[in-house]
């Protein structure tokens, strides 16, 4: 069984670090080989202040083989802890 999905899907569900439950926010970007055609990270943005306007922090690639499972609403990634 194929399964497919577009970017714009994608962009709408919100990604979850399982281990911890935090929210990391909703894909803004991918990493594609574009040889092969293959997902390699999905990015999402880093962290931000005063009410979502400044940016604060740089944006987080996930490597696809940490990619849990895509939800109907959201993308369980996990993510080991930070040092």
């Amino acid at each position: 069984m194929e399964i497919r999905t577009t970017f714009c899907d994608l962009k709408r569900k919100e990604v979850i670090n399982v281990r911890d439950g935090a929210r990391l926010g909703h894909i803004c970007d991918l990493e594609i080989d574009v040889c092969t055609g293959t997902i390699l990270s999905i990015i999402v943005p880093g962290e931000t202040k005063m009410l979502g306007i400044l940016k604060c922090g740089e944006n987080v690639c996930i490597p696809f083989c940490h990619i849990k499972k895509f939800g109907e609403d959201v993308i369980l990634v996990e993510l080991p802890p930070l040092l």
